[in-house]
């Protein structure tokens, strides 16, 4: 049996080596198979060394990468899809939803950057209720927030706004 010391942990006689395996990569909820890995794993910490003289480490890596491109792009077109059915304008979802910046959300509709996941949660959320919309909008009108002032501190006069 050809082993060798744990780089990661230390143990001892603990990298076993192995050929012909399938490792899976994942992001989210999401993974994929990446077959004929050849490298070494440790049976104490469970740590994966590539093999340097195949390909295993570049495979692997090129899967990541491509399971982020596919998973950035379904997650921008789902994001464009729903605030189109929202009738909403990139500008005007940046405002109620985000409140970033109008280039990153076009680029989390282009599938060059994951949105935060509770502006995707969000979209999603809206994409069910639909009617919701109209709560977001009352919330960013002021309404919302001088309902609560006025909850919170009843002695205080409200001025309104010109």
């Amino acid at each position: 049996m050809n082993t060798r010391q744990c780089l990661s942990c230390g143990t001892q006689e603990s990298m076993q080596h192995f050929e012909r395996r399938s490792l899976t990569v994942n992001y989210k909820d999401v993974s994929r198979w990446v077959h004929g890995i050849a490298g070494w794993e440790c049976r104490a910490c469970g740590e994966i060394i590539f093999d340097n003289d195949t390909d295993s480490a570049e495979r692997y890596s090129d899967a990541g990468d491509k399971l982020l491109e596919e998973c950035f792009h379904v997650m921008g077109a789902e994001m464009k899809r729903i605030r189109r059915k929202l009738h909403l304008t990139q500008k005007e979802a940046v405002k109620l939803l985000s409140g970033g910046g109008h280039n990153a959300f076009s680029r989390y509709e282009r599938g060059e950057l994951s949105p935060p996941q509770p502006l995707f949660n969000l979209m999603r959320l809206l994409d069910r209720h639909p009617h919701l919309l109209a709560e977001i909008h009352a919330m960013n009108e002021g309404s919302e927030l001088r309902r609560l002032l006025a909850a919170r501190f009843p002695e205080q006069e409200t001025a309104p706004v010109p």
